[in-house]
C-alpha cells in the first residue's frame, strides 16, 4: 500500500506558522466556520508525525493528547522509545517511511524543521494550506530557506468565513 503523506497546516498570509517563541497565539479569535474541514481530514488519516517542538507544544494547548486514535510519531534529536501515545524516532525521514508499517494517509503536522526534512526527500504528496489573515512580520517560516523546488498542482480551494484553504498535489 503506497504512503500518501499529506501537510496540513495553517499558515500567516506572509508564511509563518508560529511566533518566534513557537506561540500560535494568532490562529484564535479567526473568523472560520465550524471546524474549518479539520473533522473531515482528521477522519481521513490514519498515522500522524510531528517534530518535538510541535509535541512539546501541544502540551502546552491540551490536557489530553489529542491524536490517541492514530498511530503517532514524533521526530526528536534526544527522546527515545515509546511515551503515552507516541513512538520517538531518531532517523533519516526517507528511511522511516520506507521502514513504516501501514500509514496509508499520514499527516505531517509539523514543525519548520521536520517539513523542510520531508520536502528534501519529496515526501511529501499534498498539501492543505490554511491561510490566516493576518501579517505576522516575524516568527517561524514554513519553508524554510533551502527547501527544493518542487512543482505543486492546486486541486481545491475553499473558504471557512476568513480563512482560505487551498489544496495542492504533488507533481509527479
Amino acid at each position: 500500500m503506497k504512503k500518501h503523506i499529506v501537510m496540513y497546516i495553517a499558515t500567516s498570509l506572509d508564511g509563518y506558522i508560529a511566533r518566534e517563541d513557537g506561540s500560535i497565539d494568532w490562529l484564535e479569535g479567526t473568523d472560520g466556520e465550524g471546524d474549518n474541514g479539520y473533522g473531515d481530514f482528521y477522519n481521513s488519516i490514519d498515522t500522524v508525525i510531528m517534530g518535538n517542538k510541535t509535541y512539546q507544544q501541544i502540551h502546552t494547548l491540551a490536557e489530553e493528547f489529542p491524536y490517541q486514535d492514530k498511530a503517532c510519531y514524533v521526530f526528536s534529536r534526544s527522546a527515545k522509545g515509546k511515551e503515552g501515545y507516541v513512538e520517538f524516532v531518531n532517523e533519516d525521514v526517507g528511511d522511516f517511511i520506507g521502514r513504516l508499517k501501514g500509514g496509508s494517509r499520514i499527516w505531517l503536522v509539523g514543525g519548520a524543521e521536520l517539513v523542510s526534512d520531508f520536502m528534501r526527500e519529496t515526501q511529501v504528496d499534498e498539501m492543505i494550506l490554511s491561510i490566516i489573515p493576518i501579517i505576522l512580520g516575524d516568527g517561524i517560516r514554513l519553508f524554510q530557506s533551502g527547501s527544493p523546488e518542487i512543482p505543486m498542482k492546486l486541486t481545491k480551494m475553499l473558504q471557512y468565513g476568513q480563512i482560505a484553504q487551498l489544496h495542492y498535489q504533488r507533481e509527479k
